[in-house]
Formats: C-alpha cells, sequence, structure tokens
C-alpha cells in the first residue's frame, strides 16, 4: 500500500476532541469512585447505577478499554493501577463459553494492557480467549454461533473474530486460521447484502448447515438495516482484513462504510434502523462512536486515496457533531454518561435515548485515534 500525507486534523476538531476526551476521564473517574468494581450497560435517566435487565454479559470490558485508552495517552500511573484492577476482575472469562463476545471483554483490555508491557502472561490471555471463541465454531454451517442459539450467528461476531485471528497469528494454529477466515465469508455470504447492509441474524439448519433465513433482535424488521450491527460489520471485516490481507473483508468494509455515508444525515449520526418510518429516537449514537473509529480504521488501511480521504472526512464529521452539547454530556447537569441519545436494545426498551457503554468506549477510542494525528 502506499502511503501518502494525511491531512491535517482541523484546529478546532482537535480541540473539541480534546475537550470531549477530557471530560470521558471526568466522568469515567467518576464514576469508578462512586460504583467501585460496578460493570453498567446503560444508563437510566441519565444514572449508571440501577437494576434492569443485561440480556446477556458483553460489557465489561469496554470500561477497562476505556482506562487503558487513559493511562497510554497520560502515561497517568492511578489510571494504569486501576485500568489493570479492572481487567483482573475479567480475566476468569477468557474461559466463558457463555457468550460470543471474547473480543469486547479481552480486546478492549488485555490486548491493550499487552501492548503497553509486553508481558506474555497477559498475551496469554488474550490468546487463551481466543481459543474460547473459536469453541463456538459451528462446522456444518462454518459460522461462530451466538449465545442465543446453536443455529444463530449475529453480525455482532465480527467485531469479536479478530481476537481468533490473533490467537491463530500468535501461535501459529492453521485450524483457528480456518475458522476465523471462514466465519468471516459465511458473515459476508449470508448477513451481508448486495447494497451493503446487514442483517443483525442469520438462522441455520443445525442438521445440514444450510442457511435458512436473516432475523433481527434490535432492529425494525428482519429485512431492515439496524444501525450498530452494520456498524459492527464496517469496523469488523476492516479488522479481519488487517490480519488476512483478504480483498474479500476490505471490500465488505467499504461497502458497509458506503452504506452508512448514503444513508445518514450529513451530520453523520443515524437512528437505530434506516428503514424505520418513524423512528422512536432519531439518533443512536453509539452507532454513530463505532463508525466514527470503523472509518478511521478503515481510512488506513484502503487502497484508494481518495476513499481513504473520504472516510477520514466522515469520521471527523461524526466526531464534530459528537462532540457537541447536544450529544456530549458536558453541559447536561447530572447526567454521569459521556454521550447521550445511545440506545441497547429498542425491542426491550433497554438503555434508549440513554449513554450505553460500549458507545463510551468507541467514542473515546475514536478521539483517541483522532488525537494521535499529526497537526
Amino acid at each position: 500500500m502506499t502511503t501518502r500525507p494525511v491531512e491535517a486534523i482541523p484546529e478546532a476538531l482537535r480541540q473539541s476532541a480534546q475537550r470531549g476526551f477530557d471530560f470521558a476521564q471526568e466522568q469515567v473517574r467518576r464514576l469508578i469512585t462512586n460504583h467501585p468494581d460496578y460493570f453498567p450497560l446503560f444508563t437510566v435517566n441519565g444514572k449508571w447505577y440501577h437494576q434492569s435487565e443485561a440480556w446477556t454479559n458483553w460489557c465489561e470490558g469496554f470500561l477497562g478499554g476505556m482506562q487503558w485508552i487513559f493511562a497510554r495517552r497520560n502515561g497517568d500511573a492511578w489510571w494504569r493501577e486501576r485500568a489493570e484492577h479492572y481487567s483482573r476482575l475479567i480475566e476468569h472469562r477468557k474461559h466463558d463459553t457463555s457468550v460470543h463476545d471474547m473480543g469486547f471483554l479481552f480486546w478492549s483490555t488485555y490486548k491493550r494492557w499487552y501492548d503497553l508491557s509486553g508481558d506474555q502472561a497477559v498475551n496469554d490471555v488474550v490468546i487463551q480467549a481466543g481459543r474460547t471463541e473459536a469453541l463456538r465454531f459451528n462446522e456444518k454451517g462454518r459460522y461462530l454461533r451466538s449465545f442465543v442459539a446453536p443455529e444463530s450467528c449475529f453480525i455482532d461476531i465480527m467485531m469479536n473474530v479478530g481476537i481468533v485471528f490473533y490467537a491463530a497469528q500468535q501461535t501459529d494454529d492453521r485450524n483457528l486460521l480456518r475458522i476465523a477466515t471462514e466465519h468471516c465469508l459465511t458473515t459476508r455470504r449470508y448477513l451481508v447484502r448486495g447494497d451493503g447492509s446487514t442483517s443483525h441474524e442469520g438462522i441455520f439448519d443445525l442438521e445440514t448447515g444450510m442457511f435458512l433465513r436473516q432475523t433481527t433482535h434490535q432492529g425494525w424488521r428482519d429485512d431492515s438495516s439496524w444501525a450498530r450491527g452494520l456498524t459492527w460489520a464496517l469496523y469488523g471485516f476492516g479488522t479481519a482484513y488487517i490480519f488476512t490481507h483478504d480483498e474479500r473483508f476490505l471490500d465488505t468494509a467499504q461497502r458497509c462504510a458506503d452504506f452508512y455515508i448514503a444513508r445518514t444525515p450529513a451530520h453523520g449520526v443515524p437512528p437505530n434502523d434506516w428503514e424505520e418510518p418513524d423512528p422512536i429516537q432519531p439518533y443512536e449514537s453509539s452507532a454513530a462512536a463505532i463508525a466514527a473509529s470503523g472509518l478511521l480504521q478503515l481510512a488506513e488501511v484502503t487502497r484508494e486515496p481518495e476513499r481513504a480521504d473520504g472516510y477520514r472526512r466522515y469520521a471527523h464529521t461524526i466526531l464534530t457533531t459528537l462532540c457537541t452539547p447536544q450529544f456530549l454530556a458536558i453541559e447536561t447537569p447530572g447526567w454521569e454518561g459521556i454521550l447521550k441519545h445511545g440506545s441497547y436494545h429498542q425491542r426491550k426498551r433497554l438503555g434508549v435515548d440513554e449513554s450505553v457503554m460500549w458507545g463510551e468506549h468507541f467514542f473515546v477510542e475514536a478521539l483517541d485515534t483522532l488525537l494521535d494525528t499529526r497537526s
């Protein structure tokens, strides 16, 4: 890939990003001070601490992940100590076979820890998590099954398959590489549509492995386009391309990115589902945060300079919007989250128009990437 100069970040955006990053640190510090060792998923009326349905346990890596980002950027010993502590709290889950979220849990935490420390014992945790994720592989259907049922494959798993690629790379395990690659190819064939939109879930026949139908748990209807699911694919296929250099995965990531840009309003923040005629809420800020981080990654790996510039500029547009007080809770007294107007599970009425932990994490990640870009 030919390298080329990256255009400077507008100074106004850099200042907004730094302001948002600093505010994120304040909010996370307050959260872990007021509610130590607590792993929230979403706020209720802007408050983190509450008793609500979780649906599944997949968010425990995002809080520690943000702490690792703060520790790396600031070199702050307090953040480093907290990041290690929150990571150790979930180490036992490296053997957890009940969820499909090993990447969310351990790429966010232990992989960042290893990148900073070079400690092989820390890396071994990441590798074990990747091996555990691979145990979900259905040989007949050639997919990693979701937590919901053996016949179910979620688009979300594209954000977790990277940890299987990593375990394969670190151990030279060709079977792990096969599993990760085949899952991506199955997802590409059955869950990504020709226009670049995605289905939330695919259902397979357990006897034959035959694909049966597309469905959804969190979108408007089975044939619609759930925004967060598409951003998982945009980011996840970009990551798969980085590990494999398989042009099919780059093509898929780009088609998802192009769909997002074409269907989203100019400010860069989509609704929960693009096909829903009268959305309950006009914004799903967590999908926008994931898209921003995924687009910044994609801009670095795409082979077309004009396309790279377009992805980078659109990511800047998203972050410019998310850093305004309409979305950033910096001028909302009493709000405990970072980003407002996120949504967890609209159908179950969980975390709708609230702060959500993955939205916080990927927003901070995107800001960190942006601030790393040279002026």
